[in-house]
């Protein structure tokens, strides 16, 4: 089925997106991981279901795949490349007249795929996804997607009653040492102490539920000198829920426009505020500069991927990652700046891209066209010499015991009479 597609393309995809789809699947993991201990303190702390924590982080996929993507095609290009360079087998593509161009077609089909993908998730599904985060992190703390009673801590619903639990089980299904404080609004007061209860929904008011309790006292305060005690087996409390608010309209920040609401607020509608322009046109530029510079990462990637000769030297590895990270914050700062009015967005986010962009073309041409050119080597022969003085500096010396016998065989060794 693939037999049209050249072998050497079949190979450098195989050495390309094993390590992409790696370093896309650790990155991504390593940010959810970091949010998803974040997510598990809030929700504990505002009562809520545990379920909710994966709602908000597959909410956040969509924004942490955008910042992936571009790295894992990074890294993916160089690890292949890199494994071609120090096994000799560049040397043998190069030496059959494979040009640096030619063994990247594979590497810039990805490229157009993801950036497809990239296009979609930053100007559509990202903004949607991060609206629908804010509406649950909303929902949550007003209590709308069933946060528990904390135990032990008064509570007060609908104004009118405070609820206190001693102790939880079976997941909230039952609750143990209940006491309640009811007033109306003729000034009478319910005093309620209960064993155990637990709550009930209701089918015909959606607005109320029951709190069945078991094993209790009533006591009612009307007023007169004598309060009333009422002793009960079973008693059904109905609570009224709390009125929640309506979460807002979607639009609050630019992160939350798609695509056509960036051109219409930023160029078109006439009825915006300048600070609204300059917001979503720093916007716009900012995830325009971040997809555009995804077609430099093969480039890049194969400036940094080859090693001195004889050397296995990872140095490109690392440089590409401070290179990609560094960049992104440079665009971060850009698009905060621009936002604010500070600086015209053009140079604030597109001048660092050409700055960016000419020294990976110089790179590339470095190593593409230049014999021997290494762009790296300045650095990877102080980095070599550092490594060699760490080395000396760690490394294990001989006792002098040792040394003394070795000395001395060597004289003994020298000043023998020949046979």
């Amino acid at each position: 089925m693939l037999n049209f597609i050249p072998s050497i393309d079949r190979y450098i995809f195989r050495l390309v997106i094993v390590p992409m789809l790696g370093v896309f699947a650790l990155a991504a993991s390593l940010l959810l991981l970091e949010k998803m201990l974040r997510l598990f303190d809030f929700v504990a702390v505002e009562g809520g279901p545990i379920g909710v924590v994966f709602k908000m982080l597959g909410a956040l996929v969509p924004e942490y795949a955008s910042l992936a993507i571009p790295l894992g095609l990074l890294l993916g290009t160089l690890f292949a490349f890199r494994k071609l360079a120090t096994s000799s087998e560049l040397d043998t593509m190069r030496g059959v007249g494979l040009s640096y161009w030619r063994l990247l077609r594979v590497p810039y089909v990805l490229t157009a795929i993801l950036v497809g993908v990239n296009i979609a998730l930053v100007f559509y599904i990202q903004p949607l996804s991060r609206y629908y985060y804010e509406q649950m992190e909303y929902e949550l703390r007003s209590g709308a997607l069933g946060a528990s009673i904390k135990v032990g801590e008064f509570t007060t619903l609908a104004d009118r009653m405070a609820l206190r639990i001693e102790k939880s089980e079976d997941e909230g299904q039952r609750l143990v040492g209940i006491f309640a404080r009811v007033s109306n609004s003729e000034g009478q007061v319910l005093s309620i102490s209960a064993r155990e209860g637990s709550f009930l929904a209701t089918t015909d008011d959606p607005d109320t539920i029951i709190l069945r309790l078991t094993e209790g006292t009533i006591v009612q305060d009307t007023g007169s000198d004598t309060p009333r005690v009422l002793s009960f087996s079973r008693h059904d409390l109905p609570i009224d829920l709390p009125a929640i608010e309506e979460f807002r309209a979607r639009g609050e920040g630019s992160r939350e426009y798609i695509l056509p609401e960036l051109l219409r607020i930023g160029w078109a509608d006439g009825s915006a505020t300048q600070e609204q322009r300059d917001e979503t046109q720093a916007a716009f530029n900012y995830r325009t500069v971040e997809i555009v510079m995804m077609w430099l990462m093969p480039l890049l990637a194969v400036s940094l991927a080859i090693p001195p000769k004889r050397s296995t030297s990872a140095l490109g590895v690392f440089v590409s990652i401070v290179m990609v990270v560094s960049y992104h914050k440079i665009n971060q700062y850009g698009e905060d700046i621009a936002s604010l009015g500070r600086i015209d967005p053009i140079i604030a986010l597109w001048g660092p891209f050409v700055i960016f962009a000419a020294i990976i073309l110089f790179m590339f041409h470095r190593t593409a066209y230049v014999p021997g050119g290494q762009p790296l080597g300045a650095l990877e022969r102080v980095f070599g010499k550092l490594g060699k003085q760490i080395g000396k500096l760690f490394g294990r010396r001989k006792p002098k015991s040792l040394m003394a016998d070795h000395h001395a065989d060597t004289v003994d060794t020298a000043t023998a009479p020949a046979e």
